[in-house]
Protein backbone atom coordinates (compact mmCIF):
# COMPACT_ATOMS: atom_id res chain seq x y z
CA UNK A 1 0.00 0.00 0.00
CA UNK A 2 2.83 2.68 0.93
CA UNK A 3 4.86 1.81 -2.48
CA UNK A 4 1.69 3.56 -4.38
CA UNK A 5 2.86 6.69 -2.23
CA UNK A 6 6.33 6.54 -3.29
CA UNK A 7 5.91 8.48 -6.64
CA UNK A 8 4.22 11.33 -4.61
CA UNK A 9 6.67 11.42 -1.49
CA UNK A 10 9.25 11.54 -4.16
CA UNK A 11 7.49 14.40 -6.03
CA UNK A 12 6.94 16.33 -2.81
CA UNK A 13 10.30 15.96 -1.57
CA UNK A 14 12.11 17.33 -5.12
CA UNK A 15 9.90 20.54 -4.81
CA UNK A 16 10.87 20.64 -1.18
CA UNK A 17 14.46 20.32 -2.44
CA UNK A 18 14.31 22.26 -5.17
CA UNK A 19 12.78 25.31 -3.48
CA UNK A 20 14.95 25.59 -0.70
CA UNK A 21 18.28 25.47 -2.93
CA UNK A 22 17.07 28.04 -5.32
CA UNK A 23 16.24 30.33 -2.33
CA UNK A 24 20.24 29.48 -0.72
CA UNK A 25 21.58 29.75 -4.17
CA UNK A 26 19.92 33.42 -4.50
CA UNK A 27 21.40 34.12 -1.57
CA UNK A 28 25.01 32.62 -1.98
CA UNK A 29 25.43 34.27 -5.71
CA UNK A 30 23.64 37.22 -6.06
CA UNK A 31 25.03 40.61 -4.99
CA UNK A 32 24.16 42.67 -1.85
CA UNK A 33 24.78 45.86 -2.23
CA UNK A 34 22.04 48.14 -0.79
CA UNK A 35 21.48 51.87 -0.83
CA UNK A 36 19.02 54.77 -0.05
CA UNK A 37 17.44 54.35 -3.59
CA UNK A 38 16.78 50.86 -3.44
CA UNK A 39 15.49 50.50 -0.01
CA UNK A 40 12.92 53.27 -1.17
CA UNK A 41 9.56 52.80 -1.71
CA UNK A 42 8.41 53.25 -5.24
CA UNK A 43 4.87 54.26 -5.90
CA UNK A 44 3.95 55.90 -9.39
CA UNK A 45 7.59 57.57 -9.57
CA UNK A 46 6.70 60.07 -6.44
CA UNK A 47 7.86 59.57 -2.80
CA UNK A 48 4.34 57.74 -1.08
CA UNK A 49 2.34 60.15 0.92
CA UNK A 50 -0.67 59.38 3.15
CA UNK A 51 -1.47 55.86 4.66
CA UNK A 52 -1.26 53.24 2.76
CA UNK A 53 -4.24 51.60 4.70
CA UNK A 54 -6.82 54.06 3.23
CA UNK A 55 -10.36 53.60 2.74
CA UNK A 56 -11.34 52.95 -0.80
CA UNK A 57 -14.71 53.84 -2.67
CA UNK A 58 -17.12 51.04 -2.48
CA UNK A 59 -17.97 51.78 -5.83
CA UNK A 60 -13.87 50.47 -6.96
CA UNK A 61 -14.52 47.06 -5.17
CA UNK A 62 -18.60 47.23 -7.37
CA UNK A 63 -16.53 47.52 -10.62
CA UNK A 64 -13.80 44.23 -10.08
CA UNK A 65 -16.88 42.54 -8.72
CA UNK A 66 -18.73 43.31 -11.98
CA UNK A 67 -15.54 42.71 -14.15
CA UNK A 68 -14.67 39.21 -12.40
CA UNK A 69 -18.89 38.48 -13.25
CA UNK A 70 -18.85 39.46 -17.12
CA UNK A 71 -15.02 37.70 -17.46
CA UNK A 72 -16.16 34.36 -15.85
CA UNK A 73 -19.30 34.76 -18.55
CA UNK A 74 -17.61 34.99 -21.56
CA UNK A 75 -15.17 32.28 -19.78
CA UNK A 76 -18.17 30.30 -20.72
CA UNK A 77 -18.80 31.68 -24.29
CA UNK A 78 -15.59 30.37 -25.50
CA UNK A 79 -16.28 26.84 -24.90
CA UNK A 80 -19.38 26.72 -26.95
CA UNK A 81 -18.09 28.77 -29.54
CA UNK A 82 -15.37 25.59 -29.87
CA UNK A 83 -17.94 22.84 -30.21
CA UNK A 84 -20.63 25.40 -31.68
CA UNK A 85 -19.87 23.15 -35.28
CA UNK A 86 -20.48 19.62 -33.22
CA UNK A 87 -23.46 21.44 -31.70
CA UNK A 88 -24.84 22.94 -35.00
CA UNK A 89 -24.18 19.14 -37.03
CA UNK A 90 -26.05 16.99 -34.58
CA UNK A 91 -30.34 17.81 -34.99
CA UNK A 92 -31.18 17.14 -31.56
CA UNK A 93 -28.47 18.94 -29.71
CA UNK A 94 -29.02 22.06 -32.62
CA UNK A 95 -31.67 23.72 -30.83
CA UNK A 96 -30.73 22.61 -27.09
CA UNK A 97 -27.61 24.46 -27.43
CA UNK A 98 -29.24 27.17 -28.80
CA UNK A 99 -31.70 27.89 -26.21
CA UNK A 100 -29.31 27.01 -23.86
CA UNK A 101 -26.98 29.72 -25.33
CA UNK A 102 -30.02 32.22 -26.06
CA UNK A 103 -31.04 31.78 -21.94
CA UNK A 104 -27.10 32.37 -20.86
CA UNK A 105 -27.01 35.35 -23.08
CA UNK A 106 -30.28 36.72 -22.01
CA UNK A 107 -29.18 36.25 -18.17
CA UNK A 108 -25.83 38.19 -19.41
CA UNK A 109 -27.67 41.06 -21.03
CA UNK A 110 -30.04 41.63 -18.09
CA UNK A 111 -27.51 42.00 -15.61
CA UNK A 112 -25.69 44.20 -17.45
CA UNK A 113 -28.68 46.47 -18.29
CA UNK A 114 -29.27 46.36 -14.53
CA UNK A 115 -26.13 47.24 -13.72
CA UNK A 116 -26.03 49.94 -16.07
CA UNK A 117 -29.78 51.59 -14.30
CA UNK A 118 -28.53 51.14 -10.93
CA UNK A 119 -25.47 53.17 -11.97
CA UNK A 120 -22.89 50.45 -11.05
CA UNK A 121 -20.94 51.23 -14.13
CA UNK A 122 -20.84 55.40 -13.63
CA UNK A 123 -17.51 56.66 -11.97
CA UNK A 124 -17.99 60.12 -10.49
Amino acid sequence: MLENYFPVAVFILVGIVFGVASIVAGRIIAPHRPDDEKLSAYECGFDAFGDARGKFDVRYYLVAILFILFDLEVAFLVPWAVIFRDIAGSETLRWFGFAEMSLFILVLVTAYVYARIKGALDWE
